[in-house]
């Protein structure tokens, strides 16, 4: 089939019946649930730009295997060209969605077709697992499926591992074999978009102990299969507010979930990886499902952030404020991380590495940088943006206010901005501002971005420890050379 339309991916949608539960109940018209309806429009906006000549060249290529038009996150780079193309993708579904939809189809996507082309790795412990995802990227690219993912553990008692827990099932594991397939039990988290996924792929972080082996797991099922609980966080917002009033919350929720798995039965075919400790430790080094992905993480957050920097110039331009020059420190400080965030991009496109296998892959260590540095930016620029609107972020009147002939002169009035931006452009920023950085919706957007790909401060350890493995520290060693001479011309102490 190739590229899907959005209203192929709405049809999609309306043909399955997963189990949601949202706030206590159960949804059972998934497509029209007010929560969801607004977002399922914005991801169906993605796969009709598929169809657009306006960007369909930029983010869509010809499959040589089939003939047919696919998605570029399918495609497997082996060249700064391939490379580039996947990151003009990335850039435009970023933009799309002003960088605040982290899981947008090409993000799993991009980890399935890593995992698939380095089937080598899988084919050192069981060659059927090669096979399965190899077909199983097939499947998903010729059909243009929309993907979670959930590789987190429930946070129950941390200080052990799976195997320790409580209930040996708290954590997703295998029951037991059967002809058909593997039988699995337990819980895992955070599938972003769950609700309006096609399919939901499982692996994990390494990070697997002796002991753990049931929990050691990789495979993918649809949405909908018999035994799978998608239980929904709460709502950052109702699904029925203006989109005056809250023009990013009512379009980009994207609503998380615990993934409940009650002996759900994972056919043999779509099982990538099992019960083997060391595989599932390496996945992630071996396969490029770090590394790759990263690339499209670092290009959204990229955006994500020049999106608030945005934001924030703009706000501050409305009131006359940007001419203090603490104001302007702090957004000349926000305008330098987008540019520090956009130079680590282009060096890890341009500094790119070839795998034995022939694969293209962006500098790791830029985008790990990456990873490290956007914790930390992101949550800046959205304190910068409460610094700058104060008070006034609090007091925005409604889209219904300003067609209430009774009050409408006091609003144009007194929400008056800087000469030159009247009130109701200014009301608009100001509501833009406080979804981006007041509302639950502008919350969740900074602890997503804080924990994007878990602890940060072990991240960066894990980073520190790799680099010193690696550096030689050579420049300390020339300049202490000039001093071994001195040392060796000394007397030498009695003992």
């Amino acid at each position: 089939m190739g590229i899907r339309t959005g209203a192929q991916y709405i049809q999609a949608l309306k043909s399955r019946s997963p189990e949601i539960w949202l706030e206590g109940r159960r949804v059972t018209d998934v497509v029209n649930e007010p929560v969801f309806k607004q977002p399922i429009q914005e991801i169906a906006k993605l796969y009709d730009m598929q169809h657009d000549p306006q960007y369909q060249d930029s983010i869509t290529h010809i499959c040589k295997e089939t003939g047919e038009r696919v998605n570029n996150a399918f495609l497997h780079p082996t060249s700064y060209e391939e490379m580039m193309a996947r990151s003009q993708l990335f850039e435009i579904y970023a933009k799309s969605t002003f960088g605040l939809m982290g899981r947008t189809p090409d993000f799993l996507n991009v980890v399935v077709t890593g995992m698939a082309h380095n089937g080598w790795f899988l084919d050192q412990y069981n060659p059927e697992w090669s096979v399965n995802i190899k077909n199983y990227y097939n499947y998903i690219r010729d059909n243009d499926l929309f993907l979670t993912h959930a590789i987190i553990n429930p946070q129950n008692d941390r200080s052990k591992n799976s195997h320790g827990q409580k209930d040996v099932f708290t954590h997703l594991g295998a029951v037991e074999e059967t002809p058909d397939g593997l039988v699995v039990r337990g819980a895992k988290m955070l599938a972003t978009l769950a609700p309006i996924t096609d399919e939901v792929i499982i692996y994990s972080f390494p990070g697997f102990a002796p002991g753990d082996e049931r929990y050691a797991l990789a495979f993918a099922v649809p949405v909908d299969t018999p035994g799978l609980k998608l239980i929904c966080r709460e709502p950052m917002q109702d699904g029925k507010r203006s989109q005056f009033d809250h023009p990013l919350a009512s379009r980009f929720e994207e609503m998380d979930a615990l993934l409940v798995f009650n002996d759900v039965l994972v056919p043999w075919d779509r099982v990538f990886l099992y019960n083997n400790v060391e595989a599932a430790n390496l996945l992630y080094p071996k396969t490029g499902i770090a590394q790759q992905p990263a690339h499209q993480s670092g290009v959204r957050g990229y955006v994500k952030l020049a999106f608030a920097t945005e934001v924030a110039c703009k706000l501050a331009d409305s009131i006359g404020v940007d001419g203090y020059l603490n104001v302007q420190n702090d957004l000349g400080e926000l305008v330098q991380n987008v540019e520090v965030i956009r130079s680590l991009l282009r060096v890890a496109e341009y500094e790119y590495e070839t795998t034995a296998s022939g694969e293209v892959m962006p500098n790791a260590a830029a985008l790990e940088t990456i990873r490290g540095m956007l914790p930390k930016m992101y949550p800046r620029a959205i304190e910068v943006i409460q610094i700058i609107g104060a008070g006034g972020l609090l007091m925005s009147p409604t889209g219904n206010d300003f067609n209430a002939p009774e009050i409408r002169s006091e609003i144009d009035k007194y929400y008056l901005g800087r000469e030159g931006v009247d009130s109701l452009e200014r009301v608009k920023l100001f509501k833009l501002a406080w979804d981006l950085c007041g509302e639950a919706f502008g919350q969740r957007l900074v602890q997503y971005e804080r924990y994007y790909t878990g602890d940060p401060i072990r991240k960066r350890a894990i980073f520190y420890n790799g680099y010193k493995r690696k550096a030689k520290f050579s420049m300390v060693d020339e300049a202490l050379s000039v001093t071994h001479d001195f040392v060796a011309d000394q007397p030498k102490l009695a003992k």
